[in-house]
């Protein structure tokens, strides 16, 4: 009876603080999880995803493992990027709205309510139960110089490093994800208010092992 209260508790809770218009993220654990070579060997494309919320410690620790501030005297990333462009921005997709990972105050800000999974599951809808997705856009007005076309290849490279960084954690941390580039990117575009520079690159479903 005791478990079936805290679970309650627990879940009243967690829904309360991923309904703020902010929310606040933990500093990085950097001791956790297991050895990159194992790590690498757990690393596999989900299929299946639970729909229990994650908490606020792993969805800290998942953010900043994808392209968190590593190097404060710098600024500079867990993911690289070309000529230090640092043209990824992470928004994450949940029950409760779109919210854009602020990197520099370690927050999410809410930037549209309203459950948005859909749009990026389209045709697969087991990608709708996952209670996390991290969409992964690209702003390649960031890049100093050179012409479109090779802006957004070094968009995609980069994109491509940090969902190498969200493979890694959540293999190393127990939880589920798969990279996808399938999403419905025009209504996405309005609904994040994204500029012509900024193009949706990828999308990361993340939940607990089903």
């Amino acid at each position: 009876m005791k478990k079936i209260i805290f679970c309650f508790i627990f879940t009243l809770l967690t829904g309360f603080m991923y309904a703020q218009n902010t929310i606040v993220l933990n500093p990085p654990d950097l001791k956790r999880g297991l050895p990159v070579m194992t790590a690498l060997s757990l690393r596999a494309s989900a299929t299946e995803f639970d729909t229990a919320m994650i908490s606020l410690r792993d969805l800290s620790d998942l953010l900043w493992a994808s392209n968190g501030i590593n190097r404060p005297e710098s600024d500079k990333r867990t993911a690289p990027s070309a000529m230090n462009a640092q043209d990824i921005d992470v928004y994450v997709c949940m029950k409760t709205g779109i919210y854009l990972y602020d990197v520099k105050n370690s927050m999410l800000n809410l930037i549209a309510a309203g459950d948005y999974r859909k749009l990026v599951a389209v045709q697969q809808e087991f990608v709708t139960k996952a209670p996390v997705i991290c969409l992964l856009v690209s702003d390649i007005s960031r890049f100093p110089h050179g012409e479109e076309s090779l802006k957004m290849t070094w968009a995609a490279e980069d994109a491509g490093m940090v969902s190498q960084n969200i493979s890694l954690f959540c293999a190393s941390a127990g939880l589920s994800t798969r990279p996808r580039a399938y999403m419905d990117q025009d209504q996405l575009k309005k609904i994040m208010k994204l500029k012509e520079s900024q193009h949706l690159m990828l999308n990361h479903p993340v939940s607990y092992k089903k």
